[in-house]
């Protein structure tokens, strides 16, 4: 492949590191083709950390040499590459103290976690937050940011994980093969599984309570679509995740802080990338899946 050419607003990076999602494996099994359409070659991978080789006209905030991380925005990512292309709007400098497997292992997840909680959500202090999905990819830094935001957190998860959790801030562990999440009043609940869908959930909702959802269902999407219209307020919102350089810098404070920390589970070469997808398809990762250049 050509090296690529950064155009205005763009740069072009040396990767170092990138991580795998499950829109990843939807793309390559052809699932989401109505928004990435059908020309090859369909490359894959969002996340991304590494170093900022050039820069294209108009770009004031990076320059070449700069250590960043972040995430391509939609459905169009090709981060998992020698080198890529992303918007200046797309990256922030990554925090120094972290490898960069462990920094592409933050940005989608995190600012995924940020805009459904803070923005979805609005958690406040002393909410009752249940995670269901919570030792993921995603689950684990749900967890991290709810905790953050002064929520009192539950992490469901598989009896193995229950530590993990703990280790991550869960005030409690709940084991999904003995424990019903739904037996408890939550003022927020968040599904990042897919398993418990708004009409599942709604019954176990305070009077204010709220639920957020990363899992496209047509019924969700219609639901996110009038509450974005403005015609009436939903307790049930779906998460579409954008690019933020407000909130990956909130990251970076964070991690810097040690308020939250990167939970990467297996690091693959790029030569075994599918390896590390058939890993990320059996739904057993701990934490992300990262493939190193």
């Amino acid at each position: 492949m050509p090296d690529p050419t950064p155009g205005r607003g763009e740069v072009v990076l040396d990767v170092r590191a990138a991580a795998l999602n499950p829109k990843d494996l939807l793309i390559r099994k052809g699932k989401l083709v109505w928004m990435t359409g059908r020309k090859f070659p369909r490359p894959t991978g969002f996340d991304v950390a590494g170093v900022v080789r050039s820069v294209g006209a108009g770009v004031t905030r990076l320059r070449p040499g700069d250590r960043v991380f972040g995430a391509r925005d939609g459905f169009r990512g090709a981060t998992v590459a020698e080198r890529a292309v992303a918007r200046e709007g797309e990256l922030a400098l990554a925090p120094a103290k972290l490898s960069f497997e462990e920094a592409a292992a933050v940005p989608l997840c995190g600012m995924t976690a940020i805009q459904a909680l803070r923005d979805l959500a609005q958690v406040r202090a002393g909410d009752r937050v249940c995670v269901h999905g919570a030792s993921g990819g995603l689950g684990t830094m749900v967890v991290q940011v709810a905790r953050a935001l002064g929520g009192v957190v539950t992490s469901v998860s598989s009896a193995q994980n229950l530590e993990l959790c703990k280790s991550l801030g869960a005030a409690e562990t709940l084991d999904y093969r003995r424990d019903d999440p739904l037996a408890r009043t939550w003022d927020v609940f968040m599904d990042c599984f897919g398993d418990y869908p708004y009409e599942r959930v709604k019954p176990s909702l305070a009077p204010s309570g709220r639920y957020v959802s990363v899992v496209i269902r047509v019924r969700a999407i219609l639901r996110e679509t009038v509450a974005r219209s403005g015609v009436f307020r939903s307790p049930a919102r779906l998460v579409s995740v954008q690019a933020s350089v407000r909130d990956l810098e909130q990251l970076a404070s964070w991690l810097d802080a040690g308020t939250i920390r990167a939970v990467v589970d297996r690091v693959f070469p790029l030569a075994e990338i599918a390896d590390a997808h058939r890993y990320l398809e059996t739904r057993r990762a701990r934490g992300k899946v990262v493939i190193s250049m």
